[in-house]
């Protein structure tokens, strides 16, 4: 699978990750300026880059930055496990500034409760004061002053505070009569926060900024065996988004790994062709592949006789997870997709090499066989140490929904997580005897590939 990353974490990992795209930038012997112009982002956000004060939130940037470097297939892997440890890195600096936000929000309320109580034992000092006394037709040279109307205001402020509590208790509390006693206590819950003290058992309604990161997911399995999901970007079953979550709420039932994926990976920007029922005249140009998962879903797109994935897996704690195999499960097999064909890129070179696994859909009971060289199942990861893993599927003679599912274990627990692509089964068609159709560099419209 290539050589694995140090276990570096933090300052340390961006680091590492800038270094080593300097260092292929000042081979290629290109410019700030005209690198990024291949690039078609700014100079001043690539030199962000490899200066190492930003770190790009999709790995798609990164991956056309070392191919226009060209880059070894060793060094793509070795970037891509870099950009993971940097991106974790710059997720635990956000999380650590929303932590802070949240502790000095709290000195304000507990600022504000304070005030709130002193207000309250003034309010009582005064109410047990004395009656003023009764003055009759005396002159205003010998008045007494007048004493400021603190109780009146105090009184009437305490009094529209409690009829507005009034107002949210009746609101918030659970309808009369019969009814479901559980689901009463839940509406009740929705809007409880508004009043009172938070309960730190139920999570926050604020999204979290790891929610709105491109992090792997995964879904749990229980202690013992059990079942999990993952897709790319979302999870599903047991798990929550980025993470997992306790079956009976104790720690040890998290599940200790989580599962990116990436569902479309072009070998060379000519490897990908897609499957599209639309004349060419209603489709638009080729997607880059960062942008190819919202393409294909615009277009009702399917993988046109083979579909490469890489999953990214990374250990969530300090404890390493051996994941023992990985399988595949054909969902649904029929005739292939009479669509025309639609290149994302011509006049390609080669691919990379880079090619860890395969399968082979048309056959009877497919499994995933290792290639080129690389040493089959099991791996071992951790939160310093992740693992990337290509896949490439294909299909000569039908249309399949497949997806994966991947064995893993950590000390007396295992499990299986189901991998698929955002919650749909992965789908590859054969593309058979089809019109196929190239956009030409330069070009502005569709060309019927000849031959």
């Amino acid at each position: 699978m290539g050589k694995r990353v140090a276990g570096a974490t933090g300052a340390d990992g961006t680091e590492a990750f800038a270094r080593l795209l300097r260092e292929l930038k000042d081979r290629s012997g290109l410019s700030y300026g005209a690198l990024a112009k291949r690039l078609h982002m700014s100079t001043s956000t690539l030199h962000r880059y490899c200066n190492g004060t930003a770190v790009p939130v999709d790995y798609a940037p990164v991956e056309r930055l070392a191919r226009v470097c060209r880059a070894t297939p060793q060094e793509l892997v070795e970037l891509h496990r870099r950009w993971i440890l940097a991106d974790a890195a710059r997720g635990s600096r956000a999380d650590q500034a929303t932590g802070t936000g949240s502790a000095a929000g709290a000195g304000s309320a507990d600022t504000t409760d304070a005030a709130d109580t002193a207000g309250a034992a003034a309010t009582a000092d005064t109410a047990a004061a004395p009656p003023e006394p009764v003055v009759v037709d005396v002159p205003s040279e010998l008045a007494p002053p007048l004493r400021p109307r603190r109780r009146r205001t105090v009184l009437i402020a305490s009094a529209a505070v409690a009829a507005v509590l009034g107002a949210v208790v009746l609101t918030v509390g659970p309808p009369l009569g019969g009814g479901n006693d559980s689901d009463d206590r839940e509406a009740a819950g929705a809007t409880a926060p508004t009043t009172g003290t938070a309960d730190p058992r139920k999570p926050s309604a604020s999204p979290s900024p790891s929610a709105k990161r491109n992090k792997p997911a995964s879904s749990p399995s229980a202690t013992g065996t059990g079942s999990g999901s993952a897709g790319s970007g979302a999870a599903k079953g047991d798990g929550e988004q980025g993470g997992s979550r306790p079956t009976d709420g104790s720690a040890s039932d998290a599940v200790p790994l989580a599962v990116g994926v990436r569902p479309y990976v072009y070998d060379d920007p000519c490897s990908q062709h897609f499957l599209v029922n639309s004349e060419p005249e209603q489709v638009g140009p080729p997607a880059t592949e960062q942008d190819a998962p919202r393409w294909a879903a615009a277009y009702g797109a399917v993988s046109s006789g083979e579909q490469r994935i890489a999953l990214t897996v990374q250990g969530t704690g300090k404890d390493t997870v051996v994941l023992n195999d990985l399988h595949v499960r054909v969902l649904t097999k029929g005739a292939p997709l009479a669509w025309n064909d639609y290149s994302m890129g011509v006049g390609c070179g080669g691919g990379v090499g880079t090619k860890s696994f395969d399968i082979d859909l048309d056959n009877g009971s497919p499994t995933v066989t290792v290639k080129n060289g690389q040493r089959d199942f099991p791996y071992k990861v951790s939160e310093s140490d992740p693992e990337v893993f290509y896949v490439t599927a294909r299909t000569k003679a039908h249309d399949v929904r497949w997806d994966l599912t991947l064995d893993w274990s950590s000390g007396s627990r295992r499990g299986t997580i189901h991998i698929d692509n955002d919650d749909a089964p992965f789908r590859t068609s054969a593309d058979v005897n089809r019109p196929g159709y190239d956009y030409p560099l330069g070009g502005s419209e569709w060309i019927e590939r000849i031959g």
